[in-house]
């Protein structure tokens, strides 16, 4: 049997209107046959760097092939453009806003197109609400097996951040930035293992880590060790990116 064409969606719309429910009736119009995922809809409003760190953290998980759907549009309605990108293993569409950055540091190749072909739009276009107007027909359209060339010419002036790196200051001091705080309260930086690679042998040197002058002297490897272990001094759970892609 086939296999679907897997979509995966990400937006910071909530789950209390029907902004998604929408998106996935306009898709599904277009392709029926088509798998809709859901990675978030919780991203911080209006934050793309938040948008950009949702994807990278899942992207790679999905198909081959797989289409996915990224809206954070602060910039809706403006002269921002409609984006197509294509790297070998899959298709991403989103504003270009920089939504996208991190997808653009860590892939090799990758091709990025400005959607111009307004007849895949449905119309007429809301100043508003482009992700029901032009990017989720452009996936209908693509999840169908319409060519990405067939949606506008390759662009290389796209809009796109380097993310924030760790910055060492000296022998024994490294500076970094927290970049999330999840539900859970782990406390996501840009710090990873490789940076301080002595933090993480079996027997580690004294270190200390400061975050709003709390003070941690110790790194546990798992919750259970941070919930039961005894008392002793202040402690926080803290993730890299590394360690947040391990335990996802």
């Amino acid at each position: 049997m086939p296999r679907k064409q897997v979509v995966t969606l990400i937006t910071d719309f909530g789950d209390a209107d029907h902004y998604v429910g929408v998106i996935k009736g306009v898709i599904a119009g277009i392709n029926p046959e088509v798998e809709i995922i859901d990675i978030c809809h919780q991203v911080n409003s209006y934050d793309i760097f938040d948008g950009a760190y949702s994807l990278a953290q899942s992207y790679r998980f999905f198909p081959v092939d797989t289409i996915h759907l990224v809206v954070v549009d602060p910039g809706v309605g403006t002269a921002r453009r409609p984006i197509l990108a294509r790297t070998m293993n899959y298709k991403f569409v989103a504003p270009d806003n920089g939504v996208l950055s991190l997808i653009y540091e860590r892939e090799e190749s990758i091709e990025v197109r400005h959607i111009t072909s307004d007849h895949y739009f449905l119309n007429p276009v809301s100043n508003t609400f482009h992700a029901r107007d032009i990017f989720a027909p452009v996936v209908g359209w693509l999840s169908r097996g319409v060519e990405v060339d067939k949606f506008g010419e390759p662009i290389t002036d796209y809009a796109k951040f380097l993310s924030p790196k760790p910055k060492r200051v000296s022998d024994q001091l490294l500076k970094g930035v927290a970049l999330r705080v999840d539900k859970f309260g782990n406390i996501i930086t840009n710090i990873c293992p490789e940076d301080v690679p002595q933090l993480f042998q079996e027997n580690p040197p004294p270190f200390k880590i400061i975050i709003n002058e709390q003070e941690i002297t110790r790194l546990n490897l798992s919750y259970t060790i941070w919930r039961f272990a005894p008392t002793a001094g202040p402690r926080r759970r803290l993730s890299t990116p590394a360690a947040a892609r391990k335990s996802a």
